[in-house]
């Protein structure tokens, strides 16, 4: 058997589509995108044709589409972007506990900036009450900054409801879509999303490139200055290849989304039923929750997360502790204990996430290897004890 990779929450294969339609964008179509001659023009014409693709992904106008170096430049420029522009001597940001790090560092460092940020707790499910956002919102309030989906539990947050607070307060709020865009329909509108960030490599586009969606009327400060690139919101010499892989992946999920929707999540499903029977004490985190179709994040107790990494990996099997930014971190993940879980369970937990490549095939592999490499580990802990064999 082959390496099966389940881990496709922290990257994913390019698909064949996307790197033949970048490949002419390195070689012969290498216009700069802002010249004015015929090669440039080329270049123009396939920027645009990738931004109307983003955005009949998520439901927005082209001209609302502003591309960027991928998700953490996205979050990072939806929400300093939005605290700088406002005009209040005193400004506030509600926030989760359990944003990605592109979220919460950006926040942390606006704190030591001088301004407030309200991070709202999350359910042992992992979601977050609406009406906690309610109750954080204040006077000075300038935005509020949810996920569409955790990263590492996959659990749905309610963001149509929080975007309708938002707009009840005329505060602007933005989502880190990133886990959820090419897996779960997205129309910014129902969402009341002013703000919305995606990466390609999340869904079978390359890395380094991602865009960031901004409602029409939406005041936003760029991070730094030069040209007047992106209708003056991120300067900068456009990344033609990438942002043409950008919209052909847009176009294969916008065409596959519902069909794989539900084939990944009944491996899923599988994955996560078969490993909860076969492994005594372990257990899914966030799964009685709404999830993103392809993610499961299990913990087996006794074991050490970052060992079962490496020993399912040296038997074929790739997966992960948690968001790849983390590895090897020596607290215990942010979004484990913020749905209660003690340190020793949160470093025993495993994230499994499939992807549109993952086959059947692979499912039974990562079955047979696990429970296992679990057993394996577990007889090394002085802390385990086997449970008696019956007659």
């Amino acid at each position: 058997m082959k390496p099966v990779y389940l881990d496709y929450n922290s990257t994913t294969p390019v698909a064949q589509e996307v790197l033949e339609a970048m490949l002419p964008y390195f070689t012969r179509e290498a216009g700069n995108a802002s010249s004015i001659h015929s090669f440039g023009q080329r270049a123009r014409s396939a920027v645009e044709r990738a931004r109307a693709a983003v955005a009949e992904l998520i439901g927005a106008r082209p001209a609302e589409i502003v591309f960027t170096s991928g998700g953490t430049e996205s979050d990072n420029l939806a929400v300093r972007g939005i605290v700088a522009a406002s005009a209040g001597p005193r400004k506030h940001v509600i926030t989760s506990q359990i944003e990605h790090h592109a979220v919460l560092n950006t926040c942390q460092e606006l704190e030591r900036e001088g301004i407030e940020v309200s991070y709202v707790s999350v359910s042992p499910q992992g979601v977050v009450d609406p009406e906690d956002v309610r109750r954080a919102l204040r006077p000075e309030t300038v935005l509020i900054t949810v996920m569409h989906a955790n990263n590492e539990l996959g659990t749905v947050q309610p963001v149509e409801e929080i975007g309708k607070i938002a707009a009840e307060a005329d505060v602007y709020f933005h989502t880190d879509a990133v886990q959820t865009a090419g897996k779960l329909p997205i129309l910014v509108e129902a969402m009341g999303a002013d703000l919305l960030s995606i990466s390609a490599h999340k869904f079978r586009g390359p890395k380094g490139v991602g865009a960031l969606y901004v409602r029409k009327g939406t005041r936003l400060r760029p991070l730094f200055h030069g040209g007047h690139h992106e209708r003056d919101r991120r300067p900068g010499t456009e990344n033609v290849p990438g942002i043409v892989g950008l919209g052909r992946a847009a176009e294969l999920a916008s065409a596959n989304l519902a069909a794989d929707a539900g084939v990944v999540a009944a491996r899923r499903d599988r994955l996560e039923r078969e490993l909860l029977t076969r492994v005594p004490h372990a257990r899914a985190n966030g799964n009685r929750a709404p999830r993103t179709p392809n993610t499961t994040n299990i913990v087996f107790p006794f074991v050490e997360g970052e060992a079962l990494v490496i020993a399912l990996d040296l038997k074929g099997v790739a997966c992960s502790t948690g968001a790849a930014c983390s590895a090897g971190a020596v607290e215990p993940s942010h979004v484990l204990t913020a749905i209660g879980l003690p340190p020793e369970e949160a470093r025993a937990s495993l994230r499994f996430s499939l992807g549109h490549e993952t086959t059947d095939e692979e499912i039974d592999f990562a079955i047979s290897v696990v429970p296992g490499a679990v057993e394996h580990l577990r007889e090394l802990s002085p802390m385990y004890q086997k449970p008696a064999a019956t007659r």
